[in-house]
């Protein structure tokens, strides 16, 4: 559908916020604020008392003792060792004596020696007394207290901005005095390129309802002047993949607005009050540089309805989040020139009080691609791709219905990382067939299977074919394969010509036939059913159930809706749906009786696709209709009785693809 922009400049540091930002002007941030007055103080004040305590602890021990005293120790070789500079001397005792000045026990010394005294003598002794004198001094000094009490300092210090960055990366920045605060969003690089319309295809009406956006931001003089004013918000509701986002980047790109871009289940955290706090943060960045753009994407995880009985925890975290963003969006405080968009998949579950005027003005909804759309997504995608002349992206968008802009981007993915495996220098078509097939069917599993289970599988995919081939107005049957792929033992896909958006109770019925097939044929066949078809029933039930119980194709039942579709439990009685059951039942028998009927008719042209696809193993749309002695268009210009196809969906192995819903 689109192509994705360059990579968003983000902050890649510790403390960033909960959001991404483009086109801020540049203005200084990124880091967490510091009052360093404040960090210088407390640093040297913690320095001054360790360098007290640890002096004091050092110096406390040593006993200051008179000459006499260190002599009489040293005649009684109680000295163990001891250090000297000039006149001053420290040491340690062999064992504690007392200090018959103070009466103090000590083991610790420190004394000075007289200037008149005899320091031959006083040498002598202390050799007598086997005294150790060491060249380092016993307690340290000065400058070794300065740097072991600075030492610690320095890993408080170190503590202190480690918690600062971690709390502001944990908890929206701000350190410890700032629980739940975000710092600034970091400006973008000067050079970024942004998104713009030219890189969305394929969503025309979607991106037209956004433009009077792009102009209101350009020029909001022209619409002011008439009394016109900003919508507040915007919701994008649709299916994943469909490019909801990059939407909301080519808004702001196109209008060359700041942009700011979260995940709502980024502010939800389990301290309550935090994910206020975010949204608060956030939407006063966005109101500084205004007109800007904030996206919030899957809003419902914060914008579920509220209601039911009160909870705690995540729930009332999730709830006052909810509030803030009312408040923001419409409330006292007010978001002029801050335009709100928000994407979910589940607009059926937001809170009434989030899809008013005034916060979200509009909802946009943003649909599969037709056909038209998915060439354009595919021309999008495939711009630096080599392509071979034979590839033609028209007839490859008419092979893949149903598939969103992110499919198609990875189906362009798939296909050249193919052709470069292959050693090619262009990607062809085999290789976009061939991606196709994978992304669609699974990847073709290398396993060898008994001649019994091998016939046995190539009767079940030609069941499905032939009948995709016989009904009138089924879709076109583009390739039959024996080959093992993902859970499936064989595939067979059928695709329309041309994309479908309603469906008749003669289509779905043609659709459970046809699912009905493999079955079918397996019973005509051997007389027996085997468990090759439980995907097949599942689809078949689904169906069948649905035209009876959500869609009124039943006269019995009526125009009643007894299914849901979300599910829900069923609203009706047991009378009613064991109702439902009989007449799905009956679709069911019906549909598998014509099955049998068709295949029992036509077994030499069953035989033919049998035979050639234990030939060949996989067979094309060509070469399918060539064993079967049909024409392409045997079916173009007949009115459908019983129309049957999977409707751009595949069958693998009796594993039809889920059915799109009205």
């Amino acid at each position: 559908m689109e192509r994705s922009g360059p990579p968003q400049a983000q902050d890649k540091g510790k403390g960033k916020p909960p959001w991404r930002s483009e086109g801020l002007p540049g203005t200084p941030g990124g880091k967490p604020k510091i009052n360093w007055w404040r960090f210088v103080v407390t640093l040297l004040v913690v320095y001054a008392a360790f360098f007290v305590v640890s002096s004091f602890v050092d110096n406390e021990s040593v006993e200051t003792i008179s000459y006499t005293e260190f002599t009489k120790q040293v005649n009684a070789k109680n000295v163990k060792e001891i250090y000297a500079q000039g006149l001053s001397v420290e040491g340690d005792l062999r064992s504690a004596a007392n200090n018959p000045e103070s009466g103090e026990s000590y083991d610790k010394f420190a004394t000075e020696i007289p200037a008149f005294a005899n320091t031959d003598q006083l040498d002598q002794q202390l050799a007598n007394g086997q005294v150790e004198i060491t060249s380092q001094p016993i307690t340290r000094g000065f400058f070794s207290n300065l740097l072991l009490s600075l030492l610690p300092v320095l890993l408080l210090a170190g503590l202190w901005i480690w918690i600062m960055r971690r709390g502001a990366s944990m908890m929206g920045g701000g350190g410890l005095g700032g629980l739940g605060k975000s710092k600034a969003a970091k400006p973008v690089e000067a050079g970024q390129v942004r998104v713009t319309f030219d890189d969305v295809a394929g969503i025309d009406e979607v991106e037209n309802e956004l433009v009077e956006i792009v102009d209101y931001l350009k020029d909001p003089g022209k619409y002011r002047r008439l009394g016109a004013k900003l919508p507040k918000g915007v919701l994008l509701a649709g299916p994943p993949g469909t490019g909801k986002t990059l939407l909301a980047r080519a808004v702001a790109g196109e209008a060359k607005v700041p942009y700011f871009s979260a995940s709502a289940s980024e502010f939800i955290e389990m301290i309550v009050g935090v994910g206020a706090s975010r949204v608060r943060d956030l939407f006063e960045e966005a109101r500084k540089v205004a007109p800007s753009i904030v996206f919030i994407d899957e809003i419902d995880a914060i914008g579920r309805a509220r209601g039911g009985a009160g909870g705690v925890g995540g729930h009332d975290e999730r709830e006052q989040t909810l509030n803030q963003i009312l408040t923001e969006m419409d409330g006292f405080s007010g978001a002029e020139g801050v335009i709100v968009i928000g994407a979910t998949n589940r607009p059926e579950i937001l809170d009434p009080a989030l899809l008013r005027p005034g916060r979200f003005d509009r909802t946009v909804q943003v649909g599969l691609p037709d056909a038209a759309g998915r060439t354009a997504i595919l021309v999008v995608h495939t711009r630096g791709v080599p392509l071979d002349a034979e590839v033609g992206l028209d007839q490859l968008a008419k092979t893949t219905p149903g598939m969103t802009g992110a499919d198609l981007a990875n189906l362009v993915n798939e296909a050249a990382l193919l052709a470069a495996k292959r050693g090619k220098e262009k990607v062809t078509m085999a290789d976009f067939t061939d991606a196709l097939e994978k992304l669609q069917l699974g990847a073709a599993r290398s396993i060898v299977m008994p001649e019994e289970e091998r016939t046995r599988t190539a009767y079940h995919e030609a069941g499905h074919a032939l009948l995709g081939m016989l009904q009138p107005g089924a879709d076109p049957v583009r390739k039959i394969s024996i080959i093992p792929r993902g859970r499936a033992l064989g595939v067979t896909l059928s695709t329309p010509d041309t994309d479908r958006y309603a469906y008749d109770e003669q289509y779905l019925r043609g659709r459970i036939t046809g699912a009905l097939g493999g079955m079918a044929a397996e019973q005509v066949i051997f007389g027996v059913i085997t468990t090759g078809a439980e995907n097949d029933l599942e689809q078949v039930t689904m169906i069948a159930r649905g035209m009876v119980g959500r869609w009124g194709m039943s006269e019995k039942v009526g125009p009643l809706t007894i299914l849901s579709n979300d599910g829900q439990p069923p609203q009706a009685s047991p009378a009613t749906l064991a109702t439902v059951d009989e007449e799905a039942r009956r679709i069911v028998d019906e549909c598998y009786d014509r099955a049998v009927r068709i295949l029992t008719d036509n077994r030499d042209k069953l035989e033919a696709i049998v035979a050639a696809l234990l030939e060949h193993e996989t067979l094309d749309e060509a070469d399918a209709y060539a064993a079967a002695g049909l024409p392409r268009s045997v079916a173009a210009d007949e009115t459908p009785e019983f129309p049957a196809s999977a409707n751009g969906q595949a069958i693998p192995g009796g594993e039809p693809a889920g059915f799109p819903k009205n």
